[in-house]
């Protein structure tokens, strides 16, 4: 039979380096956790002195860790679920839930900062009378607080997606209270109100510009765009230099779950002769040592590609058969004679020529 199926000792083969990141994942949800924990209590006791005070500045910054306690929840769930195994008609698990709610912890911390500009030029156009002694107080707690939730979650896996968004979140109240501080001691030394939403909005400046670049990139991930740190062509050429016996890689992707696993799939055209298992293991190391792909699947063809000839999508730009960026959807069978599927297929391939799965 010419078309095989096998695992783990086959050249068409899954790579699963799940280790490092579940621990990532257990320690970052337990983070996520402590910092919500930390976020929903004191934001109960901000609201209750804001009400106590007659301060709509702690008040309004009451709501704004509210928001951020829900979020930071969120963030824990999608934690949660990605721990769940995969099942038939989810062969991924739900991994890419963190990066969902990446997205829309972004939207949300985007929203957010539009709000505290509005409410910031209300204030601006009749500032409220604010008790400066009291908001003080709270903000210098507030701060303290944010400060210990920055720090559990700094310490986690940063590259995570879910987790830039919960630090953002738990960084925009930290700003938010040193904004506030600065207001307080203003308010005490002068009396002038209006500082408070001037504050407000250069800390809603740099959160937005934080929430733009959260919702960019787990947008991109969400798209199975290349993963920024590698490049997708130079990755092919590599690996036609590298490994012995590959003439050429053809419909090669490269993405990731959620900004910090990648993975990549690719057919790798071998050279009569080659074994495809040798083959296709040096290409899965070379990924794995040298780009840092753990999860790679990797197809070995020889002669024309059995998904159809002249339309391959070829790694752009020159590529090691010298083709410009405008040839690369060229044709095997113009330099290939061996190796026909549909042949094979009817006369019965040789050993080395299978496909493996």
């Amino acid at each position: 039979m010419a078309h095989e199926h096998s695992h783990g000792h086959s050249g068409h083969s899954h790579d699963h380096g799940v280790g490092g990141a579940h621990v990532h994942g257990s320690t970052d949800k337990r983070r996520v956790l402590v910092a919500a924990l930390l976020t929903g209590g004191f934001m109960i006791a901000e609201a209750v002195g804001g009400w106590l005070t007659g301060s709509l500045a702690l008040l309004a910054d009451a709501g704004h860790m509210l928001t951020d306690s829900l979020a930071l929840a969120l963030a824990w769930y999608a934690f949660h679920l990605g721990e769940r195994p995969a099942t038939g008609q989810l062969t991924y698990g739900f991994g890419r839930v963190k990066t969902l709610v990446a997205y829309t912890n972004g939207i949300a911390i985007f929203v957010i900062a539009l709000w505290i500009v509005y409410e910031a030029w209300q204030r601006f156009m009749a500032p409220p009378p604010v008790l400066g002694g009291p908001m003080l107080v709270v903000a210098l707690l507030g701060l303290g607080v944010n400060i210990a939730g920055f720090l559990i979650l700094h310490g986690g896996d940063r590259e995570n997606l879910n987790m830039r968004g919960a630090i953002l979140h738990v960084l925009g109240d930290l700003l938010g209270s040193v904004a506030a501080i600065a207001a307080a001691l203003v308010i005490i030394a002068t009396g002038w109100m209006p500082i408070d939403p001037i504050l407000s909005v250069l800390v809603a400046a740099l959160v937005l510009t934080t929430a733009w670049r959260l919702m960019r990139d787990a947008a991109h991930v969400l798209l199975e765009g290349t993963p920024p740190q590698l490049d997708r062509d130079s990755v092919a050429r590599d690996l036609e230099k590298s490994v012995p016996g590959l003439r050429e890689v053809h419909h090669m992707h490269v993405w990731s779950m959620d900004g910090s696993r990648v993975m990549a799939t690719l057919h790798a055209c071998l050279d009569d002769g080659v074994d495809a298992y040798e083959a296709v293991s040096a290409v899965k190391a070379r990924l794995a040592g040298k780009h840092g792909i753990e999860h790679a699947t990797v197809e070995a063809e020889y002669g024309r590609c059995a998904d159809g000839e002249g339309d391959h999508d070829r790694h752009h730009g020159s590529d090691s058969h010298g083709h410009g960026p405008d040839n690369h959807g060229h044709d095997h069978g113009d330099h290939e004679t061996a190796g026909d599927p549909i042949r094979d297929a009817m006369q019965g391939a040789p050993a080395d020529r299978r496909h493996y799965h």
